[in-house]
């Protein structure tokens, strides 16, 4: 694969490209037939997000009813301490059979103070922290070293028989770090086996700042950025028809309205000259006028955000467009029963699904993308 002008970015080679699906934030009882749906489908692996149900459980759920899936999430990181989080990691990775990958995620400093009680320090180093300990821990468990980790937010001194479940017979499970801004993306080039853009995202800002903020990371490190492994980023807006198209493209106007109202991602406003939109779309969410944020954000905004074309375009549109990713989602089909619930964690909820056999062609086309 070539790379594009003026960035680093390679594919990493030849039946690469991962296809993903959301299984959805739902009862944990609805979760054992979405995922075997997505298993029969062909899917790469299935996720889940973390905002009205505990992402944890979800992933226990799924893990226990699939048999070669990658299990992923998008988990929200701090409220929940990492010895917390690797112990959760540890007890999925066996039941799994080695197939997690744990998202972890920052959330804003007004959601982990007001909604979950908790504390904030400086996101960014918090995160490298967090994950830096919870292979301390694994460390400790699979290979006996000796607890000795000691951070600025975090520290990992004590473990004893009583509480050490002892080694697994699958390698440590992976962690990806979702990020906005260049910091989080630094770190995850630090510390994470994988960076999952957040939905608020297109590829202009991708490109000019948060791959080229991991890169720095990864070198920082001493590692490759090659093996570090990327999502497509952004809002989606994919269909059959030029048609489908635009009407996904139209129904992004709302989560962008919702995203675009907090100032933490309005880097990505800034880069398509957008900021007033930003400055609108605040204002009116102090003003609890969540009603009118929508109207807002037009037709052609949405436009300029999206990654937009029909499903016969895709696979020429991901290797021009999603050369830095080796992994993609969509929607299960519409005539599954699963097909009402939205997508992945990474934008294409608006995006319409594709039939059964659309989709056994795309994830053929893609993997070989």
């Amino acid at each position: 694969m070539r790379p594009r002008t003026g960035t680093i970015w390679y594919a990493k080679g030849a039946n690469s490209m991962k296809v993903m699906t959301g299984f959805g934030e739902t009862w944990l009882g609805a979760i054992p037939d979405r995922v075997r749906r997505a298993e029969a489908a062909g899917f790469d692996g299935v996720s889940t997000g973390e905002l009205k149900h505990n992402s944890i459980l979800a992933l226990a759920m799924a893990a226990e009813h699939s048999e070669r899936l990658e299990i992923s999430s998008f988990t929200i990181a701090f409220p929940r301490s990492p010895m917390i989080m690797a112990q959760a990691g540890w007890d999925l990775q066996e039941l799994s059979k080695g197939r997690i990958n744990i998202g972890l995620g920052s959330q804003v400093k007004g959601h982990n103070i007001r909604r979950f009680g908790g504390t904030w320090s400086p996101p960014a180093r918090r995160m490298e922290e967090y994950v830096t300990m919870m292979r301390a821990v694994w460390r400790t468990w699979q290979f006996g070293d000796r607890p000795d980790f000691v951070g600025e937010d975090y520290r990992f001194l004590l473990m004893t028989p009583a509480f050490n479940p002892g080694p697994i017979e699958y390698p440590f499970p992976k962690i990806s770090v979702g990020a906005v801004g260049p910091r989080m993306a630094e770190a995850a080039g630090a510390v994470a086996d994988g960076l999952r853009p957040h939905g608020f995202m297109t590829e202009k800002y991708l490109r000019a700042t948060v791959l080229p903020a991991l890169e720095k990371g990864a070198r920082r490190a001493g590692r490759s950025v090659a093996d570090i492994d990327v999502s497509v980023g952004g809002f989606n807006a994919f269909g059959e028809t030029q048609t489908e198209v635009e009407q996904a493209i139209d129904a992004l106007r709302r989560p962008i309205s919702f995203y675009g109202s907090t100032r933490t991602y309005h880097g990505v406003f800034r880069a398509h000259g957008l900021e007033s939109l930003g400055a609108q779309l605040h204002e009116l969410s102090l003003q609890g006028r969540w009603d009118k944020m929508r109207d807002a954000v037009t037709f052609e905004h949405a436009a300029e955000m999206a990654n937009a074309c029909t499903y016969d375009e895709l696979p020429k549109f991901a290797r021009e467009h999603f050369d830095y990713a080796s992994r993609i989602s969509f929607r299960m089909s519409a005539h599954s029963s699963a097909g009402t619930y939205g997508g992945s964690d990474e934008g294409d909820a608006t995006a319409p699904a594709p039939s059964p056999e659309r989709l056994a062609w795309l994830i053929k086309e893609l993997h070989e993308v």
